[in-house]
């Protein structure tokens, strides 16, 4: 069942136009009344095709750790635009976190702000990971002002676990620490430390970054 609802995903397009093209020959030889199931159906794969696209199989190559297929399906959506808004606003999501692994920060910003701008409500649990994302590009550019708004809108929103919470907090206390805000270090750093996340490379941070507070002034 898994497998014909992924060859439907992959080629509805072309079942489509094949429905399509047959109703018009029922049509010519037997009537539309013999014809109108092939064009509606025809209609169904094709209205899906672009209202859909293969998130769904992105979604799931995602999960699975296969990027490689995950890039190569969502380059077979050629017309986001026309995807739902909640779909077309994931699409987005995917694609800015694709362009970070790949280093195309201009890209990636484009994307996630493409994201937020569909102001799907069903995305709206992703919105604080939307801004993360942004002040993390924001700082990697160098933008340590945006950077800082961007991820205490985050955190105002709400992100999605304490893992990815203290990292943002970690990520102000590095801003506060380049422009020697040393006050705000220490919060941010409390505020992060606090959580108690569990993930080894946030894990790592703190403990760096308890060592630089130690030898802080005042």
């Amino acid at each position: 069942m898994k497998l014909i609802l992924r060859l439907f995903i992959l080629y509805r397009l072309a079942l489509g136009i094949v429905l399509i093209l047959g109703g018009i020959l029922v049509n010519l030889t037997a009537g539309i009344y013999m014809a109108w199931l092939l064009y509606f159906f025809g209609l169904i794969c094709i209205l899906t095709h672009f209202l859909l696209g293969s998130m769904r199989l992105v979604q799931e190559a995602i999960e699975q750790g296969d990027m490689e297929t995950a890039t190569s399906l969502l380059a077979r959506i050629r017309f986001p635009g026309l995807l739902l808004k909640p779909i077309r606003s994931a699409y987005y999501f995917v694609k800015s976190n694709m362009d970070m692994v790949n280093q195309d920060l201009g890209s990636a910003e484009e994307n996630i702000r493409k994201s937020i701008g569909t102001k799907s409500k069903t995305m709206k649990e992703y919105e604080g990971m939307s801004y993360f994302q942004l002040g993390v590009i924001a700082y990697q550019k160098g933008d340590l002002k945006n950077a800082s708004i961007h991820l205490r809108e985050a955190i105002r929103l709400g992100l999605p676990d304490k893992e990815n919470t203290a990292a943002a907090y970690l990520q102000l206390a590095t801003i506060a620490m380049n422009r020697r805000d040393f006050r705000n270090v220490r919060e941010y750093f409390r505020k992060a430390k606090a959580l108690k996340p569990s993930t080894p490379e946030i894990i790592s941070q703190i403990r760096e970054m308890e060592k630089y507070i130690s030898r802080m002034p005042g």
